[in-house]
């Protein structure tokens, strides 16, 4: 039965995976362009495998059997062959590359239907995937682009061909703020999108990547360790902005567009409430690095804003409370952060001099003495 030794090109060509493990397998971490149809439930799966420790391999084959046939087997082939019909190149994958998807391959066969199986399976698919992170890690330059809370640097990611959205696929803005409505990715999601996304743009010839510069939690997420500890020794290209402008882009951000997903997501009136309590929560994560005085003013200035921008959609009194924020926590922290990190700056300037200043970098060319100013 024919098998796909190359994985590689699995992930450049986007090709639809049928994902052959238990659901609770799948719920730990997949890949994009993958349906979970299982050959056997979780509960299936665990009755199989105690079946394999007490009596060995052919009894738990034989077991598996039973539990999948008959009506069973035709409900889990009808959906196979469905989502086949639907995603044509699609390809089989389970743990390891053996029995499950041997089994399902061959019946899928007597229907019909030639699919090829991943060689290896999902242990082979991750397994390239960690190994494409490691490589850049440790082959390629990294460029840091950083600046204060607010000066917009994700909005200049997508402007250079070799940046990295790293926030965007952990779904998450990386801060006490930066939770989304949607939730975030398990961790091996989210390292799988990163390295897919490494993987394709070094097809394209790129060894220099642009990331933003981000602690090593990302919300929930955490950086892969090779990724994250080239990045402390890598130069760093601030942005900068006046606190105006800062806060005018959170208050956009976080309080008008913010409010507008959550109305989508869960409609009008709890999506309301549920913003609500997303502002006035992450304020509270604050509290005790801003003292319970300053927090609690705080908090009545944003219930205040919050009764306003749900009342009359005016979102002014917003500023307050950020501008607050941005002056006597995050300014703050930002600071003291950098200091540290100071001889690594290779420039400054405000967005699209920072863009431009990365555009005409070229890999190897990377010289901390010679940092600049955009000003």
């Amino acid at each position: 039965m024919k098998q796909t030794t190359d994985i590689k090109q699995l992930f450049l060509d986007d090709r639809p995976l049928i994902d052959l493990r238990a659901p609770i397998e799948f719920a730990r971490g997949a890949f994009p362009n993958t349906i979970n149809l299982p050959l056997l439930t979780d509960s299936e799966r665990a009755a199989v495998g105690t079946c394999y420790k007490k009596h060995g391999q052919k009894a738990a084959i034989d077991l598996g059997h039973e539990l999948v046939c008959k009506e069973v087997r035709q409900q889990r082939t009808e959906a196979w062959i469905e989502f086949i019909r639907q995603n044509p190149g699609a390809v089989l994958y389970c743990f390891r590359g053996g029995l499950r998807s041997e089994t399902v391959q061959q019946w899928l066969k007597q229907e019909g239907y030639a699919l090829p199986r991943v060689a290896g399976g999902y242990k082979a698919l991750r397994h390239l995937l960690m190994e494409t992170i490691e490589n850049v890690a440790r082959n390629h330059s990294l460029v840091l682009l950083g600046g204060m809370t607010g000066v917009g640097k994700t909005e200049l990611l997508p402007l250079l061909e070799n940046s990295i959205d790293l926030e965007g696929h952990a779904h998450h803005r990386g801060s006490a703020f930066g939770g989304l409505p949607e939730g975030q990715p398990t961790n091996i999601e989210f390292e799988n999108r990163i390295a897919i996304e490494f993987l394709k743009k070094s097809e394209a010839g790129i060894r220099q990547w642009v990331v933003e510069h981000e602690s090593r939690m990302i919300g929930a997420n955490c950086l892969p360790a090779p990724l994250y500890l080239a990045m402390q020794d890598s130069p760093l290209v601030i942005v900068e902005a006046g606190i105006e402008e800062r806060a005018e882009r959170i208050r956009r951000d976080y309080v008008e567009q913010m409010r507008q997903q959550y109305r989508l997501l869960f409609g009008a009136s709890d999506g309301d409430l549920q913003f609500c309590r997303f502002l006035q929560e992450s304020l509270a994560k604050l509290q005790r690095k801003l003292g319970d005085r300053n927090w609690r003013e705080l908090d009545a200035i944003m219930a205040r804003a919050l009764r306003q921008q749900l009342d009359h959609g005016d979102t002014g009194l917003h500023m307050e409370w950020i501008t607050f924020l941005l002056e006597h926590y995050y300014d703050k922290f930002y600071r003291k952060g950098i200091e540290k990190r100071s001889a690594s700056i290779i420039f400054r300037g405000e967005g699209q001099a920072c863009v431009d200043f990365l555009r005409q970098m070229r890999p190897g060319a990377i010289d901390p003495a010679a940092s600049g100013t955009g000003s």
